[in-house]
C-alpha cells in the first residue's frame, strides 16, 4: 500500500508539472482554458474558477488542459486563432516543465546531501593516511605538484598513483605541510586509497549547476538509447511502463526519500524527452506540424492532422499494453 501511495504522489507530481506548463503558457498568451484536469476517466472532484474548471479524475495515468480549439471558432482567444509562435510555446511548455521539475528535484537532493570539499573530515584507522600523519581538518592543496580543486580529482589522482609514493601538500593551521604517502588497494571497491573522507558543504548555486549537468548527462543517455533502439540494438527489457515504474518506486523507497526523488527526476526527464519525439499523438508531432505551418504560412488540414494523431494514439496504446504485459511478467 505504501508503494502505491508513493507511486501516486510521483505520478501526480509529474502530471501536475507537465500540464501546468501547458496551462500557464496558454494563460500567458491569452488562450481560453476550459478545464485543467489531473488524471483521466470519470471526474471525482472539481472546483470551478472564473473561466476554468479544475478537476481530478479517477485514473492517475495522465492529465489534460482543455483549451478553446474549435477550428471554426471566431473567438480571438481560441488556440487556433493564435499565432504559430504562441501555439508552439504552449505545446513545448509541457516538456519544458518536466525538465524544470528534474532540475528542482536534483537541486534539493544535492543541496540536502552537500558537496564534498578538499578538506579532510575523517581518517580511516590502519590506512596509509593515518600512518603518514594526515589529520582531520587538513586541506589537500596539491598532489605531486598538481593542484587539487575538487574531491573527485583527489580520488581519481590517488587511484592513478596506486603502488607509487606521492607527495601531498596540505594546509594545516594556515601553514603548508608536505607529506609522502603510498596508496593501497581497497579490496571491496577495487580502487587505490589512502583512507580519507571529505567534509561537505552546502551551496545552492553549485547544486543548481550540478543538477543541470545531471540533466544533460541523462539527456545524452536517453538520446543514445533512442539511436540504439532505431538501429535495432535495444531490447524491450530496457523499457518500463506504469507497472514497472510502480515497482521501481517501491524499490527506491526502501533506501530513502532521496532515492525516490532521484527516480522521480529521472522519470520526469524521460517523460519530457519522449513527449518531444516526432511521434503522432505526442507533443513532438504537433510541434512538427506547427513548424511546417510556420515555414509555409499555411496550416495543415485539421482532418488530416487529426487522423495522423489518431493513428499514432492507437499505436501508442497498443505499445503501452504490450509494455504493461512485459512489466507484469518481469516484476510480478
Amino acid at each position: 500500500m505504501t508503494t502505491i501511495i508513493i507511486a501516486l504522489i510521483v505520478f501526480g507530481l509529474l502530471i501536475i508539472f507537465h500540464e501546468l506548463g501547458h496551462f500557464s503558457t496558454a494563460k500567458l498568451v491569452g488562450i481560453r482554458v476550459h478545464e485543467f484536469s489531473i488524471g483521466m476517466g470519470p471526474r471525482i472532484f472539481k472546483i470551478s474558477g472564473k473561466e476554468t474548471e479544475y478537476s481530478i479524475r479517477i485514473f492517475p495515468i495522465g492529465g489534460f488542459v482543455k483549451m478553446e480549439e474549435d477550428e471554426s471558432s471566431t473567438d480571438e482567444r481560441s488556440f487556433n486563432n493564435k499565432p504559430v509562435w504562441a501555439r508552439f510555446l504552449v505545446i513545448a511548455a509541457g516538456s519544458f516543465m518536466n525538465f524544470v521539475l528534474g532540475i528542482l528535484l536534483f537541486t534539493i537532493i544535492f543541496y540536502s546531501i552537500g558537496f564534498p570539499t578538499t578538506t579532510i573530515k575523517e581518517i580511516t584507522p590502519g590506512f596509509p593516511a593515518e600512518q603518514a600523519g594526515i589529520q582531520s581538518g587538513d586541506k589537500i592543496l596539491s598532489i605531486d605538484g598538481v593542484p587539487m580543486n575538487h574531491w573527485e580529482k583527489i580520488v581519481e589522482t590517488i587511484h592513478n598513483k596506486k603502488d607509487k609514493e606521492m607527495e601531498i601538500i596540505l594546509l594545516r593551521n594556515n601553514q603548508e605541510k608536505k607529506i609522502s604517502v603510498r596508496p593501497v588497494m581497497n579490496e571491496e571497491t577495487k580502487r587505490a586509497v589512502i583512507g580519507i573522507s571529505p567534509t561537505t558543504e552546502k551551496s545552492f548555486l553549485q547544486s543548481v549547476k550540478a543538477s543541470i549537468e545531471r540533466i544533460a548527462f541523462i539527456t545524452r543517455g536517453m538520446l543514445g538509447f533512442f539511436s540504439q533502439m532505431f538501429a535495432g540494438k535495444a531490447s524491450a527489457d530496457d523499457v518500463v511502463g506504469p507497472v514497472g515504474i510502480i515497482h521501481l518506486v517501491g524499490e527506491a523507497a526502501k533506501f530513502g526519500i532521496y532515492n525516490v526523488m532521484s527516480l522521480a527526476a529521472l522519470i520526469s526527464i524521460n517523460l519530457g524527452i519522449v513527449n518531444l519525439l516526432p511521434i503522432p499523438a505526442l507533443d513532438g508531432a504537433r510541434l512538427i506540424f506547427l513548424t511546417i505551418e510556420g515555414i509555409t504560412g499555411k496550416p495543415i488540414n485539421p482532418e488530416k492532422e487529426g487522423f495522423v494523431h489518431f493513428i499514432g494514439f492507437v499505436l501508442l496504446m497498443g505499445l503501452m499494453l504490450f509494455i504493461v504485459y512485459k512489466d507484469i511478467i518481469r516484476f510480478y
